[in-house]
């Protein structure tokens, strides 16, 4: 048996222990100290940094809602307010499946294909840990299902809100408008930081152009959740500061009074207090709910009102464009008398047609009365008997440029300036307008389509009312404002320095011709003055929809409804010191004084016996 160990070297066999064991000793000590460093580095240096991480993770800072200010009407009556509701949300960083949590919802409630579509939309905007809206004004019912089954449905929570509210509903939807859920394109012009404790936006009317005041100042709060991401306590907070609440001209009563009376028909009523340019009424028929639009109104809802013939989503009292038709002729009266083109003794002869030279078709007298209204036809005639002929024959004298510039100055032709978005600012024909717009020349034809407030001349029902607001005023140029105060501050009246040009005599000629129309036996709205305890101006309107022939005349059982002339008509009263002044047409109601006028009689008998109260309780 052979021996081994003899050829074994003990030393060399020791040292490569040795050395071993010195190795495995630095490769320990080194590790030891990485371990420690990294210690310090977690437990010292950046200890701060993981408070705060974990801080993040049980406390948060949440944004805290302003309450969108109120709006009243003059009287103090509530047209927009703040209703609480309950809505399902999410924190999409609280839910580990957020599939699974949205198809467990969808078990336990109603939730629509169009919610979960819509939620992961506003997913995207998001910021981290906030909370997203699944499904708007939850249900008691709703509630306590959610609420018995929330220890399964980590980052599910119900919400408290306040959530705008109409109480006159279609009343006053085209003026005050509504708010929205904004939507993406809006997210992209918004500030982020003023919008992030609200997801609602003023669509349109007033809640669009006063968004800014009426959005108020978002607060803070800081809160402790525990681990499912449920609020445990209130740590701090900053108090939201509330929207400025805003006080309009409207009076509900004068608005309930016209869309009651208009309610059934295409229409639309603009009301101006004389003295302050406020708008007192302005009604568009048909109307809508605007408490559909706030949480998001559905498709089959929004289809009904998109696709009716009716347009009940078109505002006609600063959208419509209309031919004002004879609703102009005090206007353009004045103007003759200003620029001597006419004199109050001055008369025609007028056989019921037209005649310009050179051309050979007549132009008619839309009133198609029989042989005209005879001779010696003088302005106030043409006026209260709404004569045709007679304001043929003063345009050619007087000139399209002459018409135009003074109409301007009566509202018509461009924007009012009113403090709502959307308005229209019709035409006021020029010979400028017709070379840049038509690429023609200007004929006198043109000028004699317009004396009568046809051809090319487009006004709005809200420029009606200016301009009967400006005659009423003797023209005193005041801009319509729908706003009256603002946190109970009165906002300033925008009044012009300079009047109207026009001698005061003529002034004093047409207010009279104007009560004429209503308190002659032979005024085209003598039909409205029965009972009449005060004076009241006006003049009706009659606006061709299609063109009719020199040779036809106008047979309405020919003809589609809705072709049917425009009825128009404007008013002030009382004449001796005008307070209110309105302007409203009828779509197809074909005659201003049958349609129209009784309407307006409605309305300013309303505000009178409003005045008369006031005037009692004040003594």
């Amino acid at each position: 048996m052979n021996d081994d160990s003899a050829f074994i070297d003990l030393t060399r066999q020791h040292q490569i222990f040795v050395n071993r064991v010195m190795v495995a000793c630095l490769l320990a000590v080194i590790l030891g100290i990485v371990i420690i460093a990294r210690y310090f580095d977690l437990q010292v240096t950046r200890h701060q940094d993981f408070v705060t991480q974990a801080d993040n993770n049980r406390v948060h800072m949440r944004p805290a809602s302003p309450s969108r200010g109120l709006i009243y009407d003059r009287n103090g009556n509530l047209l927009a307010d703040n209703r609480p509701t309950y809505n399902l949300t999410i924190v999409r960083e609280r839910s580990p499946d957020m599939d699974q949590l949205l198809t467990d919802l969808s078990v336990l409630i109603d939730i629509s294909d169009h919610d979960v579509v819509q939620f992961r939309k506003r997913l995207k905007r998001r910021k981290p840990y906030e909370n997203t809206a699944l499904k708007y004004s939850l249900s008691e019912r709703e509630r306590s299902i959610l609420a018995v089954n929330s220890f399964r449905l980590d980052g599910a929570e119900v919400s408290a809100r306040l959530t705008r509210h109409y109480p006159s509903g279609e009343l006053f939807a085209h003026v005050i408008g509504y708010v929205g859920r904004i939507n993406e394109a809006e997210s992209q012009s918004i500030d982020a930081i003023k919008y992030s404790g609200t997801d609602s936006i003023g669509k349109i009317g007033i809640e669009k152009y006063y968004e800014e005041s009426l959005l108020g100042q978002v607060g803070n709060e800081h809160v402790e959740t525990n681990a499912r991401g449920r609020v445990m306590r209130r740590l701090s907070k900053v108090d939201p500061l509330s929207g400025a609440s805003l006080t309009l001209h409207l009076d509900r009563r004068l608005q309930a009074t016209a869309h009651a009376a208009l309610k059934d028909q295409r229409a639309a009523l603009v009301a101006i207090e004389v003295k302050s340019g406020g708008i007192l009424a302005m009604v568009s028929t048909p109307s809508y709910d605007p408490n559909l639009f706030v949480s998001g109104i559905s498709q089959s809802n929004y289809s009904a009102l998109v696709q009716s013939e009716d347009r009940p989503l078109f505002n006609r009292a600063i959208r419509g464009q209309y031919p004002p038709g004879s609703t102009i002729k005090p206007m353009f009266g004045l103007i003759g008398l200003q620029n001597e083109d006419v004199s109050s003794e001055h008369r025609i002869d007028d056989p019921g047609y037209f005649y310009l030279n050179g051309v050979e078709r007549p132009w008619r007298d839309h009133n198609f009365k029989r042989g005209g209204h005879g001779k010696g036809v003088d302005l106030t005639e043409a006026i209260v008997e709404s004569c045709d002929v007679y304001f043929y024959n003063m345009s050619v004298d007087t000139g399209i440029d002459v018409l135009a510039e003074y109409s301007q100055q009566f509202g018509l032709g461009s924007l009012t300036g009113l403090d709502i978005p959307g308005e229209q600012s019709g035409i006021m024909p020029t010979k400028e307008w017709k070379k840049r717009e038509r690429g023609e020349a200007w004929f006198n034809g043109d000028t004699i389509n317009t004396s009568i407030g046809q051809g090319y001349m487009l006004a709005t029902p809200l420029q009606l009312a200016v301009m009967s607001a400006r005659l009423a005023s003797r023209g005193k140029v005041l801009q319509p404002r729908l706003v009256k105060a603002r946190d109970g501050v009165e906002e300033p009246i925008a009044e012009q320095s300079t009047l109207i040009d026009i001698k005061a005599e003529h002034w004093d000629y047409m207010h009279n011709a104007m009560r004429n129309v209503i308190h002659s036996p032979r005024g085209t709205a003598n039909s409205i003055r029965s009972g009449l305890t005060y004076q009241m101006a006006g003049k009706t309107g009659t606006a061709q929809v299609i063109s009719i022939s020199a040779n036809d005349e106008y047979d309405r059982d020919k003809i589609n409804q809705r072709q049917w002339d425009h009825a128009l008509f404007i008013a002030f009263a009382p004449v001796e010191n005008p307070q209110i002044a309105i302007g409203l047409i009828v779509e197809n109601g074909e005659h201003g004084s049958s349609t129209a006028a009784p309407v307006a009689r409605l309305v300013i008998d309303e505000y009178m016996k409003n005045q008369t109260k006031q005037q009692l309780g004040q003594r």
